[in-house]
């Protein structure tokens, strides 16, 4: 059985350590299995890219110049949005390997929607955001069009237009995905629930499997020494917040975790004890008032060394508006670290309320800062939520077990015995 992924990227995102977690884990098992990505930065020789200078250089500003052509820029639309028009190598990628099955992560911004009824192929598609069953946004929120036929597009601003260009691309979803042999992974529940709603995959296979996790990787280190490593204080209690683009994407709830921290800020012995540590950004301009010294740490390539950053910390905090599932989430967990978030998306599906974690009302900075302060003023109690978080993500979420289940899956897909 030979599988062939593809992705945006390699190693920059969420949706790019799912797929090459899993590349690597069927991989391991024994599956003759490659990833083909539009920018690859990392060295995995199970990883291609582009070959030529040209193709690498197309990989990089091809989203940029989608936007340009259709408008869609950060200035004009309120939020991500992409229309999938110009064409990819995709069907030659796939000849030349000859797959027995694709198996499709995030791609919004490297394939041309008519690509997929060229493929030949059966077609497994994980859902990363909801781009696949919208007419174009990445996180439609409480917009649910996408169960029809989109149009009055909140994302571009285009109320009172029903034919606008949200519907125009969900009826060219429509026209490609129809009659396709094709299955629907979703890593939530949630996320399961939000596509079979949709009018694109009504009548398509929709199975749950989570995002896959080298536990062995992320895995408890004793505080004092996770902090002496990092040279992170000894005597503070810490709190980790982190994503890609964290306090620039709206979406990641920074501004949210900002009044939440002020809400504990009205206990003055907590404001001295209590620090804050972001990753995956540098310090804004202004800077946001906290009450709290923080220390920003810029973007974490090196797993390892992110799996430090877990296990220095006292609670983890994700405060997104919207995740399919929340990878940070799982890999704090991994490493023993409880977490707080907003009862929203997939989060439910890895945080179990006040056994692992906390699940705070959403959006309420209130109830996420009484998260928090909930975790942190018992330690015997972090104990057993960090106990509880680690055996979690075990049983549901190594990448070993995941794997098997998607091995399963294609066996199934391609009636093998």
């Amino acid at each position: 059985m030979k599988v062939l992924y593809f992705n945006g990227s390699d190693i920059e995102g969420g949706a790019s350590r799912a797929a090459t977690r899993l590349l690597q884990g069927v991989h391991a098992q024994g599956t003759d299995a490659r990833l083909y990505v539009q920018r690859k930065y990392g060295d995995d020789p199970l990883i291609d890219g582009p070959g030529s200078m040209l193709g690498k250089a197309f990989g990089f500003v091809r989203p940029t110049i989608e936007q340009l052509m259709f408008g869609i820029t950060p200035g004009n639309v309120n939020g991500p949005f992409c229309a999938a028009f110009l064409p990819d190598g995709l069907a030659a990628q796939v000849a030349g390997t000859a797959p027995d099955i694709v198996h499709l992560h995030w791609v919004a911004r490297m394939m041309r929607l008519e690509t997929l009824r060229s493929l030949k192929v059966p077609i497994v598609w994980t859902m990363h955001d909801s781009w696949a069953f919208t007419g174009g946004c990445y996180l439609p929120g409480d917009c649910t069009r996408y169960r029809e036929s989109c149009g009055n597009c909140p994302i571009l601003g285009s109320a009172g237009r029903e034919n606008d260009q949200s519907n125009r691309i969900w009826h060219r979803k429509q026209k490609s995905w129809q009659g396709l042999n094709m299955t629907i992974v979703a890593p939530s529940r949630w996320m399961a629930d939000c596509a079979r709603a949709s009018s694109l995959f009504r009548n398509t296979r929709i199975e749950v499997i989570p995002n896959g996790l080298e536990v062995n990787r992320f895995k408890p280190v004793a505080r004092s020494a996770a902090r002496n490593i990092l040279s992170l204080p000894q005597d503070r209690k810490l709190i980790l917040f982190g994503a890609k683009s964290a306090t620039k994407d709206r979406n990641k709830g920074f501004h949210l975790l900002v009044q939440a921290m002020q809400e504990l800020n009205s206990d003055s012995v907590r404001n001295d004890s209590i620090e804050l540590l972001v990753f995956g950004s540098s310090e804004p301009d202004p800077p946001p008032v906290s009450g709290f010294k923080t220390h920003y740490l810029g973007w974490q390539h090196d797993d390892s060394t992110l799996a430090l950053l877990y296990a220095a910390a006292d609670v983890f905090v994700l405060p997104s508006l919207q995740e399919s599932l929340g990878y940070t989430a799982m890999e704090a967990m991994a490493c023993g670290t409880p977490c707080v978030a907003f009862n929203q998306g997939g989060v439910p599906d890895l945080i179990d309320h006040q056994l692992n974690g906390y699940l705070a009302q959403p959006y309420e900075p209130v109830d996420l800062a009484r998260g928090i302060g909930w975790v942190l003023e018992d330690e015997e109690r972090r104990k057993r939520l960090s106990l509880q978080a680690r055996h979690k993500v075990e049983q549901e979420f190594s990448v070993e077990k995941v794997s098997e289940r998607h091995i399963t899956l294609y066996r199934e897909i391609l009636g093998y015995e």
